[in-house]
């Protein structure tokens, strides 16, 4: 299944390995750890006419039985660690958190209707991606993030307003209008909202 409007500037990272409605979880090689980073936007397709978004809120890099002799080992050659990074199909899974989906063109800051299927590809977002994802609606997506139960909450916010802020012509009002909606989603949740707001602090 082709993603929607291929672009070349759009970097795959991975494959899916499971889904479900709230999140998806995809893997990738050691090789390919360069692009995906905790916080970034991704996408992947529902139909050819369709995509969910996600954050990435966890990045785990699992071993197999040679990592667990060679960490076990004495003075082990830096070429058999790269070996070993580069070569070997050393697993990569990144969790991801539901926060969108486009549909028709438009982007809805919802669950999507169903999730991807295993082995679709995972798409890193560009800064257009960026921006469109963010301006449609009124931040409807962040109640999403702060509803996730296995997320580090504040932290995830943090680096997503980060990379966010970047992709917008005027990051620093981009960023105040999401702080903003975020402290307005908290006001009945004091310890939470003191919670985020110290990591927003942070950058």
């Amino acid at each position: 299944m082709q993603p929607m409007n291929p672009h070349p500037s759009r970097i795959e990272i991975g494959r899916l390995l499971r889904a479900g409605m709230t999140g998806f979880v995809a893997g990738c090689r050691v090789a390919q750890v360069d692009a995906p980073s905790f916080g970034a936007l991704v996408r992947a397709p529902l139909t050819p006419s369709s995509e969910v978004f996600g954050l990435i809120y966890d990045i785990r890099i699992e071993d197999d039985g040679l990592v667990k002799q060679l960490v076990t080992a004495e003075g082990v050659d830096e070429h058999v660690i790269a070996d070993s990074r580069l070569n070997r199909n050393v697993p990569i899974e990144m969790s991801i958190l539901a926060v969108g989906y486009r549909e028709g063109g438009r982007i809805y800051h919802l669950l999507p209707p169903r999730p991807p299927l295993s082995l679709d590809a995972l798409y890193l977002c560009d800064a257009a991606d960026i921006r469109a994802f963010t301006n449609a609606g009124r931040f409807g997506y962040l109640r999403l993030i702060l509803q996730a139960k296995d997320a580090p909450v504040g932290e995830l916010l943090a680096a997503h307003l980060k990379q966010a802020a970047a992709a917008h012509e005027d990051p620093a009002a981009w960023k105040e209008a999401a702080t903003q909606e975020i402290i307005a989603l908290l006001r009945d949740d004091y310890p939470a909202l003191m919670g985020v707001l110290s990591a927003l602090a942070e950058v």
